[in-house]
């Protein structure tokens, strides 16, 4: 065994083995482990990963010190192996360099994701929402057929990005595109993520043909051939003159010569689109299913909420969630609870910086400790406790707790921070409030006594998923379906 810190002024950390470092120790509910070592060696940490050292932070005032005061110095990211060179060969808004290519990237997916541009498509994730619903309501067979709700939301989801990225959505949760990009999705996830493999941190495993390169190579094939394919349809259809919708497929074509923008060039940013885009709010939707059967008092008192604002004739709107505090809260604390991603994507230092004694070295890679600033003891009382009446009077939506002056006063810390805070935040919040409003609109959500869920065991290795579930969904009232008809 080896000592992490050769350099005194270093933040301390555990100790790790030569050559692997502490990765053994971070193969199975990495965020456990690093929320032991934060209570042991303070909220900021050094870990070594390979020959990788790595900065842990697990305080939201050192987070938006670094992140956001210091964001000049903390935006970059690590070149990675499997991601960066392998996987998206260069390219990806979310793992590119802070540079040029990284600005022109973001640029275009500017186009697509700011305020007024997500205000022209609202109307793609209400139907998507109202769809996704109407598809529970006729295969749940009045309750009385057990339902895993995951493909749905998954669905839901994927035909957000898809409309939005390329024009197109699948009509069931049995259209192939289902199936495969939801699969695109998690491989990406499982072989990415910052603990989740080595042969970015070990020089020597990057001259090699692993099995994870290979993994990298495939996926990489793949991204291209389906999201690439479908880019190359709407080429063909805009040379032979034909109507094509709106899109970012669209935007990118008008734009390449402008952008100097190659097929790999549009693949990859269409690919991390929809990588980014399905991933984290499908899986709000499934932990928040696989969640909320085991509160029935939490779900009474959201739909008391619902019947009284709301009503029975409609189903909610973005319009209604100043006046669903509660509603609002349960989303709140299922993202505080269960966020997808505990590490979020690193940040990389791009100099020698000090604080507070202690140096960070350039190429030290940053990353954000989040489940142990989800379940701070002191901000949250008993924090391990699903418990929405903690944000009832936060009124906030993330994107806008995000740049609260009080870091400590933010709901959570899902979408990141910084300069590389998630671009996509807008369009998630909004996809998140209607499909969890409209669930608990429609549904009394009942467990399975006989398939108990295991809220602790979850599938991914980066992005987090519950494991396969199910649930009885028992439609709240008589005459829903036409409610689901005409809406």
């Amino acid at each position: 065994m080896w000592q992490l810190w050769e350099n005194r002024d270093l933040p301390k950390g555990p100790w790790g083995l030569p050559v692997l470092g502490v990765f053994p120790l971070l193969t199975h509910y990495p965020e456990l482990t690093l929320d032991r070592w934060a209570r042991k060696y303070g909220p900021l940490y050094s870990i070594k990963l390979g020959n990788q050292l790595f900065v842990v932070v697990s305080d939201p005032g050192i987070a938006k010190d670094l992140m956001v005061t210091k964001g000049a110095v903390f935006s970059d990211r690590k070149d990675m192996f499997i991601k960066s060179q392998t996987v998206f060969r260069g390219r990806g808004v979310t793992a590119t360099r802070y540079g040029e290519m990284w600005r022109k990237h973001r640029r275009i997916a500017f186009l697509w994701l700011n305020p007024k541009a997500v205000d022209k498509y609202t109307s793609v994730l209400d139907f998507e929402a109202t769809d996704m619903i109407r598809a529970l309501y006729v295969d749940c067979n009045n309750g009385t057929t057990h339902v895993n709700p995951q493909t749905y939301a998954g669905r839901c989801s994927l035909n957000n990005m898809l409309t939005i990225t390329f024009g197109f959505r699948t009509d069931s949760v049995h259209h192939p595109m289902v199936k495969e990009a939801l699969r695109l999705s998690r491989e990406f996830m499982n072989c990415t993520g910052p603990v989740s493999n080595l042969v970015d941190f070990v020089p020597l495993l990057q001259r090699l043909r692993t099995p994870l390169w290979n993994r990298g190579e495939r996926l990489h094939r793949d991204l291209v051939k389906t999201y690439g394919g479908l880019i190359k349809g709407i080429e063909r259809k805009m040379e032979d003159g034909l109507t094509v919708e709106e899109c970012l497929a669209k935007t990118m074509i008008d734009l390449r010569e402008e952008e100097e923008l190659d097929d790999e060039d549009m693949a990859i940013l269409a690919s991390a689109f929809m990588i980014g885009g399905v991933e984290t709010t499908a899986s709000i939707m499934q932990w928040f299913t696989a969640l909320i059967p085991a509160y029935p008092s939490i779900q009474r008192k959201a739909q008391e909420e619902l019947d009284r604002v709301v009503g029975r004739g409609r189903l909610p709107t973005l319009e209604d969630e100043i006046n669903l505090p509660y509603c609002h809260a349960i989303i709140k604390e299922v993202e505080r609870c269960h966020n997808p991603f505990w590490l979020g994507t690193p940040h990389v230092a791009s100099e020698d910086f000090v604080y507070d004694r202690r140096t960070i070295p350039q190429g030290t890679v940053v990353v954000l400790n989040t489940w142990t600033m989800h379940h701070d003891e002191k901000r949250w009382e008993k924090p391990m406790e699903f418990n929405p009446d903690r944000y009832f009077d936060d009124s906030l939506l993330s994107s806008t707790s995000s740049n609260l002056p009080d870091p400590y006063a933010r709901d959570n810390w899902m979408f990141g921070a910084g300069r590389r805070i998630c671009p996509g935040m807008l369009v998630a919040e909004r996809e998140i409030f209607l499909a969890i409003s409209r669930m608990l609109w429609a549904f009394r959500m009942v467990q399975i006594l006989e398939k108990s869920i295991d809220l602790k065991e979850y599938d991914g290795k980066s992005g987090r998923s519950p494991v396969p579930f199910e649930i009885v969904l028992k439609p709240r009232f008589k005459g829903m379906g036409m409610v689901l008809e005409r809406s």
